[in-house]
């Protein structure tokens, strides 16, 4: 993987000194700039162009929804602002998850987030791939279930691709197979290996590798982007 550059948007000095450490632990990360409240930070975004930017949703001007928001507005005009967002917050609120997907966010983790997890948000959501944080995983696969059924109606949107024209391809290509869509429909419902096993009569270990071949097919990182993705795509409702 080549170097990742990001910017990190904090307006406590504690949380970001500690953010910056931890990122900076990697030797693919680089921090190439840092900001206090939103309107520093959306001008580093414009003249730096990060590849990820991390933003505190509580930020004093302006809240880190609406800072993303006005990104996104920036990138319809110039296509060199490819920036992914990583929203960090302590609210797990539907209201507030919602609210930063619709605006247009990748990624959404927990501040309280293990430092080597943090690693990983950062780096999945530079690959394109969305990083959910699992504290508010059923958030978001109760609005996308609410999207598939109302097709996308339902007033508040999950940005939250589907299968691009490459995934179809790979899924033509090697397609799930029976038991996998079998396992895949009970991730779906919530169940962990454990109960995956039992309902369908495997062992832990069958079904550990069924899950990552789902994984790997469906070019995620882990259950609750499979899950997402399949809804959004359609293979299970």
């Amino acid at each position: 993987m080549s170097e990742i550059k990001v910017v990190v948007i904090e307006d406590h000095n504690l949380t970001r000194i500690g953010l910056r450490a931890a990122l900076q632990a990697e030797a693919d990360i680089k921090i190439i700039g840092e900001a206090a409240n939103a309107t520093d930070g959306l001008q580093l975004l414009l003249k730096l162009k990060p590849d990820v930017a991390t933003i505190d949703i509580g930020l004093p001007d302006m809240d880190g929804i609406e800072l993303t928001r006005r990104y996104r507005q920036s990138q319809q005009d110039n296509q060199d602002l490819t920036t992914k967002v990583l929203i960090l917050t302590m609210q797990n609120s539907e209201e507030a998850v919602l609210a930063a997907f619709g605006a247009g966010a990748d990624s959404y983790c927990m501040k309280d987030i293990e430092s080597d997890r943090l690693v990983d948000a950062v780096k999945t959501t530079y690959t394109g791939s969305p990083w959910i944080d699992p504290a508010i995983a059923d958030v978001v696969l109760k609005q996308v279930r609410l999207d598939s059924v109302t097709g996308g109606t339902s007033g508040k949107r999950v940005m939250i691709d589907g299968l691009d024209s490459e995934l179809e391809k790979t899924i033509e290509t090697c397609p799930l197979t029976p038991r996998e869509m079998e396992v895949l429909e009970l991730i779906v419902a919530g169940h962990d290996n454990a109960e995956i096993a039992n309902k369908l009569y495997l062992t832990i270990g069958t079904v550990k590798t069924h899950v990552r071949g789902i994984l790997s097919k469906l070019c995620v990182a882990d259950r609750t982007q499979a899950a997402v993705r399949a809804l959004r795509a359609g293979l299970v409702h």
